[in-house]
């Protein structure tokens, strides 16, 4: 080999491998700093695409999910509105059924009338405020039903059926003008107050099943929400055990690739000793 004070052969080689060992050392730090493999379309074009798509979908499905949750929580407000209002039914029918007793003296029965009457006015209270953001699913202002989110490409709904428990409709048959006052009245109130009751079970089971579809492809996303994360993260997620056994192998290439090129450095040195007097 040329010994040659312009040229160092040994050195630029040196200079090569320690500059590749460096780039690599770049690549595991920036991989244990992140916990990724691949962290841009830089590092795998393909599989950076592909773990893309599924996080557009991972965040799509989060959408999803807020959305059965408004869902999941409109169904519990009307269940617990209607629950209570199926309490009232029950102490009504108590009274209806008081009040239809022949031997009760005109201050007995307006007591238990005037009861029954704010009842009455109870069970509208409660379907009016049966609201949760905004819907209401007991009032009769929603004839259509409320349609959830059911997949990412928002082209699949699961709709809410409503019920209209307003007094007068055909489940709450009850009338504003119903009263206990009298024998007849009585009588008459016991009928509705009793086809109000078994309308409004019905009524109960059809919203109730509703909940249970509405939890059930709740848990379904949740489920597919963390397969797409396990996919993702088999795509782009870095093995750190291995990254670590990198690390250390390649701080010892660095270390050695430095004194590599500092001997090769000092190999011009010895042309001196060649012009010594």
């Amino acid at each position: 080999m040329t010994l040659s004070v312009n040229t160092n052969t040994s050195a630029a080689l040196a200079l090569q491998n320690l500059q590749a060992t460096n780039r690599q050392l770049d690549i595991v730090q920036n991989r244990i700093n992140t916990g990724l493999v691949v962290t841009g379309a830089k590092d795998n074009a393909a599989v950076y695409a592909i773990a893309q798509n599924m996080r557009g979908d991972v965040g799509a499905y989060d959408a999803v999910k807020q959305s059965l949750n408004r869902g999941s929580s409109i169904i519990d407000v009307a269940l617990a509105a209607g629950e209570s209002i199926s309490d009232i039914l029950v102490q009504m029918k108590e009274k209806v059924v008081a009040a239809s007793d022949v031997s009760l003296d005109t201050n007995s029965r307006n007591a238990l009338n005037e009861d029954f009457q704010a009842l009455v006015k109870q069970i509208q209270s409660i379907v009016e405020n049966a609201k949760f953001d905004g819907a209401d699913l007991l009032d009769g202002s929603i004839t259509t039903g409320i349609q959830v989110l059911a997949d990412a490409d928002a082209t699949n709904h699961l709709t809410i059926g409503s019920e209209n428990l307003n007094l007068s409709g055909t489940i709450i048959t009850l009338t504003t003008t119903a009263s206990i006052d009298t024998i007849t009245g009585a009588s008459g109130a016991l009928a509705q107050v009793g086809n109000s009751l078994q309308n409004l079970n019905s009524a109960l089971a059809r919203i109730g099943s509703a909940g249970k579809k509405i939890d059930a492809h709740s848990q379904f996303v949740d489920k597919l929400v963390a397969s797409l994360k396990g996919g993702i993260g088999n795509l782009v997620d870095a093995d750190l055990a291995v990254e670590s056994a990198n690390l250390q192998a390649l701080q010892v290439k660095q270390q050695l690739g430095v004194q590599s090129l500092s001997i090769a450095n000092s190999r011009p040195q010895i042309l001196l000793s060649l012009f010594r007097g």
